[in-house]
């Protein structure tokens, strides 16, 4: 029995457990696919002879084979930051001719006072292009299955954030460098002053400057966010992409680069699959169960929570702890996999919500579950979850899981319902939806989360890989102004087949399916994103002291400041527009 269930667990060999190091050389220099937009030649020729370099617009993507479009270079990048915030800027560099292996290098920055930031802290990594494709031809979002490519408008656009500072720079050839400045908390405030130099063979490139005021204010640590981020992720994905056994030393250490961007977030909840293809098939890599249900010969049930507890004791080894979220009593074709001692095989029961044989199957194990995550001390963090699905049928759940246990708490995804509110501790409605005053009182009151989701249905904002980079930032500003917990989102890592190059993907657009690349590589979306969430927790921040202070003036400046963040106001007025003027009134406050 032993070896039968470590088979259904999926512990069979998928590569060599080499694989993971070989992927990552593998990956380096790997080769990006063609962008068929037309070459402005003309702006080619009047380029010099060299390299060319200035400050961008993080809120651009740059095209990779056209020269940037620019007023004029700009050789100093000016900011403001607080205390323990990322910011992040973004260099370009392009040449008409081919340049070879180019490093950029940050120095140190530095105050007039000798306080000092570490080149440490400037993290450096130059923006790769992916393939991505457009919304649907109504314009109102990707949701729906596009197998053919050919039918949409398909480009390369930057997004991918490597994972070092040196990079061939080819004839013609556009090449952003991602800058985030990590500034620590226990720095003085002041103005610091540093570089950005590049160095390439027989090229002379001028430096880029900084100059970054720090405010005396802080943010505390991502551990310490108030902000409830909640982006779904897939271990299943990391197997099959670097070709490891699941579950084996050499997936966890694949894993752990992509989490720690995630953990570093401030994300909250970890991912559980407690049943097999929760959501079919709907991503390239499927979610097996973590939990192995047995029915033995005598018609008892067995539960095997070995994978579950590896899993849940590696995030949380990420620093991702606060919340176990266990998907789902009710998949969308209500079909549950079990493995049968009597036929020597897996089985599946199909059941409506509520019928005997889901009763039968649902309840015993709900019962045991309870008493497994109360002996691992998980039990208070853990919650029941599904997602979009109907009020009827989360009735009928919410009455088997109080029956196995009246303490079980229990989360949902989807439209929001007055009759069963009560019921669930994490609540995320759809974009667009709200939850009543009182009702977000009172959620408050005792704890209970009310968040907010996107996901394909939205045209805007969104984070498709040709969304508009502000659009990431834009949701954070979005869920302080409608006094959202947080945000969740489905994908954090379902990886199309190749995700370092094409985003697109059978069903929604690109890059709905993931939010970073493997082996910890981030993206433009998910660094606007982090952006947003600390703009939300400043917000908090100062509603907190102004309120402390009854300072209703400055409680006014900051309410007005969230005024715009309408989603019908993206049809008329640029994400960018709305974050950057909010941004820059709120470091004012």
């Amino acid at each position: 029995m032993k070896n039968v269930v470590s088979l259904l667990f999926g512990l069979a060999l998928l590569g060599t457990g080499q694989g993971y190091a070989q992927q990552i050389v593998s990956d380096r220099d790997y080769e990006e696919l063609t962008d068929s937009r037309e070459i402005r030649t003309e702006e080619w020729e009047k380029c010099g002879e060299g390299v060319s370099v200035s400050w961008g617009s993080t809120d651009v993507r740059y095209e990779k084979k056209n020269v940037p479009s620019l007023i004029k270079p700009v050789s100093i990048w000016r900011e403001t930051a607080w205390k323990g915030e990322r910011v992040n800027g973004v260099a370009l560099l392009w040449a008409k001719q081919d340049c070879g292996e180019v490093t950029a290098v940050a120095s140190d920055l530095k105050s007039s006072g000798g306080e000092v930031i570490p080149a440490s802290a400037v993290h450096l990594g130059f923006v790769r292009y992916v393939m991505t494709d457009e919304l649907n031809k109504d314009k109102r979002g990707t949701c729906g299955y596009r197998p053919d490519h050919t039918l949409f408008d398909s480009s390369v656009v930057a997004d991918v954030i490597d994972l070092n500072a040196t990079q061939v720079l080819k004839a013609q050839e556009t090449r952003p460098v991602w800058v985030t400045v990590r500034v620590p908390q226990g720095v003085k405030a002041g103005v610091y002053r540093g570089q950005i130099r590049f160095t390439a063979p027989d090229k002379k490139i001028e430096s880029l400057s900084i100059e970054l005021k720090v405010l005396n204010r802080e943010l505390p640590a991502p551990k310490n966010w108030a902000f409830r981020l909640d982006l779904w992720q897939n271990p299943y994905a990391v197997a099959r992409y670097h070709q490891l056994p699941v579950w084996s030393k050499e997936h966890f250490d694949a894993m752990r680069p992509v989490m720690e961007i995630l953990a570093n977030a401030g994300q909250k909840i970890i991912t559980a699959s407690i049943m097999h293809k929760p959501w079919g098939g709907q991503t390239e890599d499927y979610f097996e169960s973590m939990v192995m249900r047995i029915k033995t010969l005598d018609g008892r049930w067995v539960y095997d929570y070995a994978v579950f507890d590896k899993w849940v004791e590696f995030m949380m080894s990420v620093g991702i702890n606060q919340q176990i979220n266990c998907y789902t009593m009710i998949p969308w074709d209500l079909s549950f996999q079990y493995f049968d001692q009597a036929t020597n095989s897996l089985q599946m029961v199909k059941a409506e919500v509520g019928t005997p044989e889901y009763v039968d199957y649902w309840q015993p194990f709900l019962v045991d579950f309870a008493r497994h995550l109360k002996t691992k001390g998980w039990f208070d963090i853990t919650m029941i979850a599904m997602d979009e699905r109907p009020k009827e049928a989360m009735r009928k759940a919410i009455h088997i899981i109080r029956e196995a246990d009246p303490a079980y708490k229990i989360a949902l995804a989807g439209n929001y319902h007055e009759e069963i509110e009560a019921d669930i501790d994490d609540y995320c409605v759809a974009s667009g939806q709200f939850f009543p005053e009182n009702v977000l009182r009172e959620r408050r009151k005792k704890s209970m989360s009310s968040t907010y989701y996107t996901c394909c249905s939205e045209a805007y904002p969104n984070t498709f890989t040709f969304s508009p980079p502000a659009e990431a930032a834009w949701l954070g500003w979005y869920a302080a102004a409608k006094d959202f917990d947080g945000y969740l989102r489905w994908a954090y890592n379902s990886w199309t087949v190749d995700p370092l190059k094409d985003s697109r993907f059978r069903a929604f657009g690109g890059g709905d399916c993931y939010l970073v690349y493997p082996a910890g590589r981030s993206s433009i979306r998910m660094e606007r994103l982090i952006e947003g969430i600390q703009a939300y927790e400043k917000v908090r921040i100062l509603r907190e002291k102004y309120t402390k202070e009854k300072n209703a003036y400055k409680l006014k400046m900051l309410n007005d400041l969230l005024k715009d963040f309408e989603i019908e106001s993206l049809a008329s007025e640029p994400a960018d527009n709305m974050v950057n003027k909010a941004k820059a009134a709120l470091n004012k406050l």
